[in-house]
């Protein structure tokens, strides 16, 4: 959410949080300079009272859908402006997206270098249309174009090498049959690192993460500096979204003919339907290939996963999470939702056939998930002792 980041504001364009908003399309790097957006109504009409409203209105419903709480996928932003063009006027009387971003955007030329063509006005607008998220403390920065969009990028790219790096030592954790859980409780005490973003799983999706550090690569490649820790961010990413098969098929073998998995999880994170390069799509993937039959439950995605596995007669939906695990041979925790977070572990060994949870997330203490007689298997969790 707006709340508690910090927002830089720069001069050529509006890229904003577009990429996780329904009521806009995915922002693409060809974008950029055609100013594509879409003609989608803005959520709330421009009122007497608030001349801002709509503008507020549709920039705290974008970073609200692209940001969470837990540090799990999120990250901030920086919104990107040519204020030389945008009046309180321009923002009172924009209807939609488009129109809103024409305002903002209209006229685009040079990029001015930094204090060059900037409008006092326009930076009093922005400073109006954020005033009521900054009340504690400062949070606006202007700055000039490039380093606004390198901003952006960058901060998501560092919170996507954070991930990838817990997910690598979480790796190998196991190997050494230590408790990832337990580095990240320590490390993350330290408050030079802090526990943010320190969580081990299967990898990041959506369309932020995945998109800026392709976009950062991409950019730094044409520029003669191509950035090789980016590079391996994205490589240890995209395996560890096979970690877990590779789990499953080392407790129940190549051959899944006949297997029935229980998938809890199917969007990239909780409180979201947005399947885009979810990890679940992979595992999900990889299970049918070696004939798995797949029962999933999401609290909101299910419609978007009909969509993606329409056609696929071996995926099958659930109307509950338990529902989900009657006669399966493994469940397999996908997305740390918070209806999933402190099951009945007695009930589950009931309905599982044979008691196998291959907790995605380590939303579960191992001890607590054995003592009801199941099989646990996390990330990066040692093995019983």
């Amino acid at each position: 959410m707006v709340r508690g980041r910090t927002i830089a504001l720069a001069l050529p364009l509006l890229l904003a949080a577009a990429c996780a908003n329904p009521g806009l399309r995915e922002w693409r790097p060809e974008d950029h300079d055609s100013g594509v957006t879409s003609t989608s109504p803005i959520s709330a009409a421009p009122s007497n009272d608030d001349p801002h409203a709509s503008a507020r209105a549709l920039f705290s419903s974008q970073c609200a859908s692209c940001h969470g709480s837990e540090g799990r996928g999120d990250g901030p932003m920086a919104a990107l402006f040519r204020p030389a063009d945008l009046s309180a006027s321009a923002l009172q009387s924009a209807r939609t997206d488009a129109e809103l971003a024409a305002s903002i955007t209209a006229g685009r030329g040079r990029m001015p270098a930094f204090g060059q063509n900037l409008r006092p006005e326009a930076v009093s607008a922005l400073r109006q249309l954020y005033a009521p998220f900054m009340r504690n403390h400062e949070r606006l920065l202007v700055m000039d174009p490039r380093s606004a969009e390198l901003t952006k990028y960058a901060a998501n790219a560092m919170l996507a090498t954070r991930i990838s790096f817990m997910n690598e030592l979480a790796n190998l954790a196991e190997v050494l049959d230590a408790d990832i859980e337990m580095v990240r409780q320590g490390i993350g005490s330290d408050p030079r690192i802090g526990y943010r973003f320190l969580y081990p799983g299967v990898g990041y999706g959506g369309s932020c993460f995945p998109k800026d550090v392709k976009a950062l690569q991409h950019t730094a490649t044409q520029h003669g500096q191509p950035l090789a820790l980016l590079a391996a961010v994205e490589a240890v990413n995209e395996a560890q979204k096979a970690v877990l098969v590779h789990k499953i098929v080392a407790r129940l073998g190549a051959d899944l003919r006949g297997r029935t998995i229980a998938l809890w999880g199917l969007a990239f994170k909780p409180d979201t339907d947005d399947m885009r390069e979810a990890p679940s799509r992979v595992i999900v993937a990889a299970l049918l290939a070696r004939g798995a039959r797949i029962v999933a439950y999401d609290p909101v995605a299910m419609d978007e996963a009909r969509r993606i596995f329409a056609g696929e007669s071996a995926v099958a939906f659930a109307a509950s999470p338990l529902a989900a695990c009657d006669g399966a041979d493994a469940l397999v925790v996908v997305t740390e939702w918070q209806e999933f977070r402190s099951p009945d572990f007695a009930e589950l060994r009931r309905r599982l056939a044979t008691g196998l949870v291959f907790d995605g997330r380590n939303l579960y203490p191992p001890a607590a998930v054995r003592a009801a007689g199941l099989e646990y298997v996390g990330i990066g969790r040692p093995a019983p002792r």
